[in-house]
């Protein structure tokens, strides 16, 4: 029997993570699991009073976040790959002790343009809510453990979807395949409950979409909370190699 390879991605909110999910999707040789913390995080914290369908999210999923570890993350799989897509934020009171297993991967975003995004469904967001500082708290963990993460940015990845892939294949240390580079357009069967509020975009798409620079205008409310981010964002890509 094969050791399943398990990579775990840590991502902020709209920061292109379920594309990277549907692109490992199209891999013959991997499962796919989406969000398996997210009721966890709900029941831990007051996110369950303004997160879209939040009581359907927890009722479709186990809320026990280290039974989610050791059922799912650290489940048993029929593929020797199982990518586990992650929101950072969602790591509430659990040991983090099941990192040491896994490949993780930290994917993150500039914060003018993922709040303004981020916004549109959630109106008054806090720093909790986007995982800046949370990554930067499990990259030192990571590195304290000698599991050094691979720190994305999903500008770059939209720039160079192709070459980026392949960079991550490598680095991870899994082959690259051709199949990742595009998709059908729709839902997938793994998708969470919560698809229908937060995947419009990625539903139409068949691939990697151009990177475009968001030109709307920033909501003033969150001004404050871009610099908290922006400070967090700016050292988080100064670790990134």
């Amino acid at each position: 029997m094969f050791k399943t390879r398990r990579i775990c991605l840590w991502s902020g909110p709209r920061n292109i993570s379920t594309a990277l999910m549907y692109s490992f999707g199209q891999r013959a040789d991997t499962t796919i699991v989406d969000e398996p913390l997210y009721a966890h995080y709900l029941t831990s914290t007051d996110a369950r009073d303004y997160h879209p369908g939040a009581d359907e999210i927890i009722a479709s999923q186990e809320n026990d976040g280290q039974k989610v570890i050791d059922e799912v993350i650290m489940g048993d799989y029929d593929t020797p790959i199982a990518f586990f897509k992650n929101m950072t934020h969602h790591l509430v009171d659990l040991d983090w002790g099941f990192m040491e297993k896994t490949i993780n991967v930290i994917l993150t975003r500039d914060p003018k343009e993922m709040l303004t995004s981020y916004v549109k469904q959630v109106e008054n967001p806090t720093i909790e809510d986007v995982g800046y500082k949370k990554h930067l708290e499990v990259v030192e963990y990571l590195n304290d453990i000698g599991r050094k993460p691979i720190i994305l940015d999903s500008t770059e990845m939209l720039k160079y979807p192709q070459s980026k892939l392949r960079e991550l294949c490598s680095r991870m240390g899994v082959p690259f395949d051709d199949a990742m580079m595009s998709w059908p357009a729709g839902p997938r069967k793994e998708d969470g409950v919560w698809a229908r509020h937060w995947y419009h975009n990625v539903h139409r798409s068949t691939g990697f979409r151009l990177y475009k620079p968001k030109n709307e205008p920033f909501p003033e409310h969150l001004e404050d909370l871009l610099e908290e981010c922006q400070d967090a964002y700016d050292k988080l890509m100064e670790l990134a190699d």
